[in-house]
């Protein structure tokens, strides 16, 4: 899968305002460790803007950190390869206002040590949080680039565009699940999203006016991609272009109201009278449809808000990837996994993991959904690898991240038989979530019957998202 949205990174070298020092001591050490700095970042994960000239007067911090901001970086980087004046550092920082990496090295002979311990003990003094890197540009291991830099560049990347997301609620409460209720002011003051609040009847009422043929194509299209379709009275053809119908409506209203991440209720109202969203959700998560591949968008069932913003960011951080959603089903001591089914729908990718979302859908059975209006779910168990599970939940008013970096396992035949038979009918798409953790302490401290999680291990990203949100992170080990 490719990603996207690559943070936007800002670095400005700074190096010392004296003229005779700086030429006869640091200018060629300065201009030579922007180079390999430049050099060396290339093959990293993101969009690095900076400068040929290193910034030792006011007006030049100033010119700098102004054409940065322009750019619209998300992160900032202040390089200290040599000594430096650190009241200049703090004027770049300042200025950026971003969420900011001191950058310096151990060589002996620049004095970057110097520069790098004043600014940072500067920023410290006026209570200006940042990370510190100091390292070479060698592949000495474990590399702090690698280890310490990235994680945080992707997390300060992701708070950063939080701001000015549009949320999408649509529909209300579900089933009386309060922690997928919100606060949108909440939201607003703390990450600068704004929510939209949506009817069902929205979709109801564009499904039924969505143009015939281009139902019919997505149908066939989907039909054709998933690696069978279980017709029988609940899910019959007719049932089954319905959901799709919605789910094109839904896509109408997404680019219309110019939402960034949802939520549906969809049950009981939808699942009673209309049909199920699980095509959409589904389909919506992975990426890629009949039109083929466009930016996933991530999207909860049952209105859960909450599980719909991990999912947000777990996109962020993990730089575009799908996401997916779930019940926290049940545990399984003896097995030491736990069982994460959905409600009826999965994301698509989670499938097979292949970059060829088509591939995926083979893997993905179109079953009867046991609901009153009948329709489909996308049955499926998700293939195993390394996934970070996560999920925002507030305790007296105050937010938490729970974090898990884990893995699916694919379930032995006994085990899937076994639990496939204390469902009876009520099948649905699950995954197989490896525990080696303290289990019972995970059911005591857990704040939700909802999970989100993402391919890859993001542990470190998310510590420092709630850092820079000011949320508790509790790590489960």
């Amino acid at each position: 899968m490719k990603k996207m949205n690559l943070p936007k990174v800002g670095m400005i070298t700074f190096s010392d305002p004296r003229e005779h020092e700086y030429k006869v001591l640091y200018q060629e050490k300065t201009a030579a460790r922007m180079k390999q700095a430049v050099e060396y970042f290339a093959d990293y994960g993101m969009e690095l803007h900076t400068f040929e000239a290193a910034a030792r007067s006011p007006e030049e911090i100033d010119r700098q950190t102004g054409e940065l901001k322009k750019m619209g970086v998300e992160v900032f980087i202040a390089n200290i390869p040599c000594w430096t004046w650190p009241n200049g550092v703090v004027r770049g920082v300042l200025n950026m206002g971003l969420p900011t990496i001191l950058l310096s090295n151990d060589d002996p002979g620049t004095h970057g040590t110097v520069g790098l311990l004043g600014s940072g003990g500067a920023l410290n003094q006026i209570g200006y949080s940042h990370l510190r890197i100091q390292q070479d540009f060698t592949d000495v291991h474990p590399n702090l680039f690698d280890t310490k830099m990235m994680p945080y560049i992707r997390a300060a990347a992701a708070v950063r565009k939080l701001q000015g997301r549009v949320f999408g609620f649509i529909g209300g409460r579900s089933l009386g699940i309060d922690t997928g209720s919100f606060d949108p002011m909440q939201w607003k003051k703390r990450f600068q999203i704004d929510s939209d609040h949506i009817d069902h009847e929205e979709i109801i009422r564009r499904a039924e006016a969505v143009d015939a043929e281009r139902i019919e194509a997505a149908f066939k299209w989907l039909t054709d991609s998933v690696g069978a379709v279980r017709y029988d009275e609940k899910l019959t053809e007719e049932r089954l272009k319905y959901q799709v119908a919605c789910y094109l409506a839904t896509k109408d209203i997404i680019a219309e109201r110019h939402l960034d991440f949802g939520a549906i209720k969809c049950m009981p109202d939808l699942t009673n009278f209309r049909a199920p969203q699980c095509i959409s959700t589904a389909l919506l998560n992975g990426g890629y449809d009949a039109d083929g591949a466009f930016e996933p968008f991530p999207i909860s069932c049952e209105a859960d808000a909450d599980g719909a913003l991990t999912m947000e960011i777990l996109k962020l951080v993990s730089g575009g990837m799908p996401t997916m959603f779930a019940d926290v089903s049940h545990i399984g001591y003896k097995e030491g996994l736990i069982y994460l089914p959905n409600c009826g729908s999965m994301c698509t990718y989670y499938a097979g993991r292949c970059c060829d979302g088509c591939k995926n859908m083979k893997n993905i059975e179109l079953r009867r959904a046991n609901r009153p209006s009948g329709g489909a779910v996308t049955f499926t168990v998700p293939s195993a690898g390394q996934m970070t599970m996560a999920r925002l939940c507030r305790v007296d008013g105050r937010y938490q991240m729970f974090i898990i970096e884990t893995e699916f396992v694919e379930p032995s035949g006994e085990i899937l038989d076994a639990f496939v038979k204390a469902r009876g009918v009520h099948q649905l798409p699950v995954a197989f979530m490896k525990a080696d953790f303290d289990i019972e302490k995970f059911v005591d401290v857990f704040n939700s019957n909802h999970i989100s999680g993402v391919a890859g291990q993001y542990k470190k990203e998310l510590i420092h998202v709630c850092s820079l949100l000011d949320i508790e992170p509790v790590v489960i080990r």
